[in-house]
């Protein structure tokens, strides 16, 4: 296939691009400074801003799928996740890319009492408006018609860990739950390769090499 991974130069986004070339993909990386990430290796490393629709549907032509990694800590989460949502969905439908994959946020997901795990107590309160902006982003990706797939850690990144090669989807959020990178990289390339979520939001937890899938 070919697959266009928008914030390519991140830690979900460069994992994404290495699983994608590991199964033989073509990958065309986008980030803002290309000379900032010439260690990304194997790809086609292209300058593009994923708030702009029509950069989004000249750099996706050509693709059969996109991937959107993408962050931006310098603008208010808010204006970046819902800007860059319309952006993608716009950019994407005029480029005639259907399928979306966006890597999501484990702290909008609701948690085992049904609550988001943003309002569930004890969730830091410096860490809100970030996820309200993920939340944001969400909400746009509902107003396309798209077939999208919203794909979350269910609860966080585990940054030191031992990829274990596997993981499974959780009917909700768990807080304590850390998964890999590179583990986590296998959901997004599967929901890809063989779509399971359509227009939906998937949790994404971390499984032991023993665990039954």
């Amino acid at each position: 296939m070919n697959i266009v991974v928008f914030g390519a130069g991140g830690r979900a986004g460069r994992q994404a691009v290495a699983e994608a070339r590991r199964r033989g993909h073509r990958v065309t990386a986008v980030v803002r400074d290309p000379e900032r990430h010439s260690d990304i290796a194997d790809a086609r490393l292209v300058a593009g801003d994923v708030t702009d629709a029509s950069g989004v549907a000249h750099v996706a032509a050509g693709h059969d799928a996109a991937l959107s990694a993408a962050v931006d800590l310098s603008v208010p989460p808010y204006d970046f996740f819902t800007t860059s949502a319309r952006a993608l969905t716009a950019g994407l439908a005029r480029a005639g890319v259907r399928r979306l994959v966006v890597v999501g946020l484990g702290s909008i997901l609701p948690g085992a009492s049904g609550v988001p795990l943003m309002d569930e107590f004890g969730f830091p309160s410096e860490y809100r408006p970030f996820s309200l902006g993920h939340a944001a982003g969400r909400d746009e990706l509902r107003a396309c018609d798209l077939d999208w797939a919203y794909v979350a850690p269910a609860g966080d990144f585990d940054h030191d860990g031992t990829p274990t090669g596997r993981y499974r989807f959780a009917g909700h959020g768990d807080p304590a739950n850390r998964i890999t990178y590179a583990d986590f990289a296998l959901a997004l390339l599967d929901e890809i390769e063989t779509p399971r979520h359509h227009q939906a939001v998937a949790a994404v937890r971390a499984q032991s090499p023993a665990m039954p899938s």
